[in-house]
């Protein structure tokens, strides 16, 4: 792990400005084909979840985009889906055999990077079917959104807030996609060229991303993440960070928004408590923790 994060550790700022921002669901449309095409057909398939496909659909639904839980980590999302599913009573009715999947959950509070890479290496130590059963549904999702998830462009702004950040602004992308993912995708829109680093789910978590990359670099008020998910306001707060959401379903006003006005008041010093609070109750808005058939 160390090696693995060396480059963020040496980084170095051209700017007084810096800003993380997340890429899945936050930069590009991805959230949505990538688990409802990728994601959850995989989960179905790998976990044998076939009578139960629906209630199997809409957990992860849930999960992965409706919820506070949204842009979590595929294993704790996994994990989610799971106990939201066992406790549900069509489910139960059906007598279907919901995973407990007791060595993922030891891999997630493992400390371990949570990425395909240490789970192989675990699954080759030790051995266990249910660790080579995670690997092989998590590597048919990495194959899966290779295949599929192509032609996505940015969000509309996405371009013209990252030109107007650049020569100001040391930008790096914080997400927990792989990161040869996140390379190939903006590359293939020509955005790559914006942003210091592209940092993925190998080099740790995002609040380790911010860290790694700002330590001792930047004053605390000129550190800004942007984000879709209670996780990217969580890495910000872990570094003291400002935060700036895009709010779920609402994207493109979100980029305008920060095109029109974000920006202008982080450079300028003038991205009060009062203006980052206002947006952040906004945002927590449009993600519940309580599923539909809960509430």
């Amino acid at each position: 792990m160390p090696d693995a994060q060396d480059k963020l550790k040496v980084f170095k700022p051209s700017h007084s400005f810096y800003v993380g921002i997340d890429s899945d669901g936050c930069v590009f449309d991805t959230m949505e084909i990538k688990h409802k095409e990728c994601f959850i057909p995989n989960i179905i398939k790998h976990w044998n979840l076939q009578p139960v496909s629906k209630y199997a659909r809409e957990a992860a639904e849930f999960v992965n985009l409706y919820s506070k839980d949204r842009g979590v980590n595929r294993w704790p999302a996994l994990i989610k889906v799971f106990d939201l599913l066992r406790e549900r009573s069509e489910v139960q009715a059906r007598k279907v055999n919901i995973p407990q999947a007791q060595p993922i959950r030891d891999f997630i509070t493992s400390g371990l990077p949570l990425g395909n890479k240490s789970l192989a290496e675990l699954e080759e130590k030790n051995h266990d079917p249910i660790l080579k059963q995670g690997l092989d549904w998590s590597e048919a999702v990495n194959a899966t959104i290779a295949d599929i998830v192509e032609n996505v462009p940015p969000f509309p702004y996405v371009r013209e807030c990252l030109a107007k950040l650049k020569g100001k602004a040391d930008m790096v992308v914080v997400s927990q996609t792989p990161t040869e993912a996140l390379q190939r995708e903006w590359q293939e829109h020509g955005i790559d060229s914006y942003v210091s680093l592209i940092c993925g789910q190998e080099l740790g978590t995002k609040a380790e991303h911010i860290q790694l990359t700002t330590d001792g670099r930047y004053d605390a008020d000129k550190i800004l993440m942007i984000g879709d998910a209670p996780g990217d306001l969580k890495a910000a707060r872990a570094n003291k960070a400002k935060f700036f959401p895009i709010n779920p379903g609402h994207e493109e006003d979100s980029w305008k928004r920060l095109y029109q006005e974000g920006i202008d008041k982080f450079l300028a010093g003038d991205y009060s408590d009062d203006y980052e609070s206002a947006l952040i109750e906004e945002f927590q808005a449009h993600l519940p923790e309580l599923p539909p058939w809960k509430r």
